[in-house]
């Protein structure tokens, strides 16, 4: 609705260009110096908005409301828009752009997260040829890879608890792909934009620039889904030794696509030569302390004396129709594919065989994205995979410049030539004289279409504010986790999980988070109830299919808010 004095305003000039005709100039009709009374001349004081934001940052959380940068009110921070109960995100979810545009762009200049890391190139082989091309075209040469840890910053210990980053860079035929992996199967998270907001948590206190338990406690306890994810950090395999004696998964689910455009669910998996070991938490510590670049050195060090480190690579594959029926949406990243529920297959094996001669020139400036794929390998509707094929080129754009893949340890090893130009730090004859558009006088050759894109996936339902509610089905990985578990390595879970939510001043996020582990199982939540001085509650959730989608309220997706 139009105010009444635009509305007097907009007529007014209207009427005076309907009668005299629209021209330039001082006396232009329409163009009223001041249409105020006279002797109350309009000004806009041009720091009004700087004073509104700076008192406004003064004011506690109760006190103010939900919006988005440009002041407009938006209904819940964790919402993104999809289409339907599990298809892709929206480009015009303005609100999922800008977390992670803001989000992307909070350090300088180490990476957001994976900042303390370590790397080293190799190859890879296929070791079984007949079963891949059953499912895809792509091809793989060249590699190298970066580990790292998720949330320290880049002088932190690498012997941190911690997920560990497994990053690897194959160069092909057709173009770089890179496998953004971790050391765990699963993630915290299954809504994209509660990455920042957990990311936050593990970083400092905005007052004290210190850790801080409350705040990470209270993000995992009052988000369940997590839970898995939790356990498994807690657990001795939180401090790996090293970076060569862990294993990698790729944790999303992504497509294995034919020729044919006929396509399977796959995911990948890492299992190392070397053998599991891992730190106990006092050994961990100890070791932070006394060298906290032991799996940086150790790493460097098997490579420099000939012992290269190697891993065997397998997939797990679902047909579409198998996932319709899978005892656990495909598409959530904090849930696994066991074993014994999708056997791994072998398809290669991978080797680490050459130090970097310049660290900074060959890893730190190395650009891994889930984005960068080639045919056979596409993204599936994962909403945090989407949200990354996104976020992390838009980190790279930022922390390396436009042209980062003009550095050489990013470069493609097959020609490129595309139509874009310029930009700071283009270095490699910015496609020299070649038409700056589609030209028809000059015609750039177009790679065949390998199949038809409207038949290849199919989607329907309307756009959706999604956000994931917690279910009982969400406390089945923590159960058959913990039930895997050896005696002692559960005594040293409860023990880690003890030692550091013991920490947390604040009662009620102890209670919550022992409560959690109590309603995975109720030995396991008891004893870290009693080790932290708080009395168990009973919790319930709801049962239903794997996945609920919160489409008009938040409750249920974020306890206790």
């Amino acid at each position: 609705m139009l105010s009444t004095p635009f509305r007097l305003l907009f007529a007014a000039v209207w009427a005076a260009t309907t009668v005299r005709g629209w021209y330039p100039g001082q006396d232009a009709p329409g163009l009223a110096r001041d249409t105020a009374p006279p002797g109350q001349a309009y000004t806009f004081a041009l720091d009004t908005g700087f004073n509104v934001q700076e008192q406004t940052s003064s004011e506690a959380a109760p006190d103010v409301e939900l919006t988005l940068d440009n002041g407009a009110p938006y209904p819940h921070p964790f919402e993104y828009e999809r289409i339907g109960a599990n298809g892709p995100l929206l480009l015009q979810d303005t609100h999922l752009l800008e977390v992670f545009g803001s989000f992307d762009r909070e350090r300088i200049p180490e990476r957001v997260v994976h900042a303390r890391g370590a790397g080293a190139h190799g190859y890879f082989e296929v070791t079984n040829a007949d079963f891949c091309k059953n499912y895809t075209m792509m091809d793989m040469l060249s590699e190298n890879v970066r580990f790292s840890t998720v949330g320290g910053e880049s002088g932190s210990p690498d012997e941190a608890r911690d997920p560990r980053g497994f990053a690897m860079k194959f160069r092909t035929r057709k173009g770089i792909v890179d496998f953004v992996m971790n050391n765990t199967p699963v993630f915290f998270i299954r809504d994209p934009s509660k990455f920042p907001h957990f990311i936050h948590t593990q970083k400092r206190h905005p007052s004290s620039h210190l850790r801080d338990k409350d705040m990470f406690w209270d993000y995992l306890g009052s988000n369940p889904e997590s839970l898995y994810q939790v356990m498994r950090l807690f657990s001795d395999l939180g401090t790996p030794y090293g970076f060569r004696h862990m294993d990698a998964w790729t944790g999303h689910t992504y497509r294995w696509v034919k020729q044919d455009g006929t396509w399977s669910y796959v995911k990948l998996y890492a299992q190392t030569m070397q053998g599991i070991q891992n730190f106990t938490n006092a050994d961990a510590n100890a070791i932070a302390g006394s060298n906290p670049d032991f799996a940086t050195q150790d790493l460097y060090e098997a490579i420099q004396n000939g012992t290269y480190p190697g891993w065997t690579l397998y997939a797990q594959v679902l047909s579409p129709q198998a996932a319709q029926t899978f005892k656990y949406n495909v598409l959530d990243l904090t849930k696994d594919w066991g074993f014994d529920d999708v056997a791994p297959v072998e398809i290669g094996k991978f080797y680490l065989t050459q130090n970097p001669t310049n660290y900074f020139a060959e890893i730190e400036q190395a650009a891994f994205s889930p984005s960068n794929m080639v045919d056979g390998w596409a993204p599936s509707a994962d909403p945090v995979l989407q949200a990354r094929l996104f976020s992390y080129p838009d980190t790279h754009r930022y922390r390396l410049g436009v042209n980062h893949k003009q550095i050489p340890v990013n470069a493609p090893i097959n020609p490129v030539a595309n139509f874009e130009r310029d930009g700071r730090m283009n270095v490699n004859g910015n496609q020299g004289s070649r038409p700056v558009y589609m030209s028809t006088l000059s015609k750039m050759k177009l790679p065949p279409r390998l199949y038809n894109d409207e038949e290849h996936q199919q989607w329907t339902g309307g756009a959706v504010a999604a956000l994931a509610a917690v279910n009982e089905i969400d406390f089945d990985w923590p159960r058959r986790f913990w039930n895997g578990l050896s005696e002692q390595d559960q005594q040293n879970l409860i023990s880690n999980v003890v030692g550091h939510l013991g920490a947390a001043p604040t009662y009620s996020v102890r209670q919550r988070m022992a409560s959690l582990f109590y309603h995975a199982n109720a030995t396991l939540g008891q004893a870290i109830a009693d080790g932290v001085g708080v009395k168990v509650v009973d919790l319930t959730f709801p049962d239903g299919p794997t996945w609920f989608n919160v489409t008009k309220t938040p409750v249920g997706s974020t306890l206790d808010y």
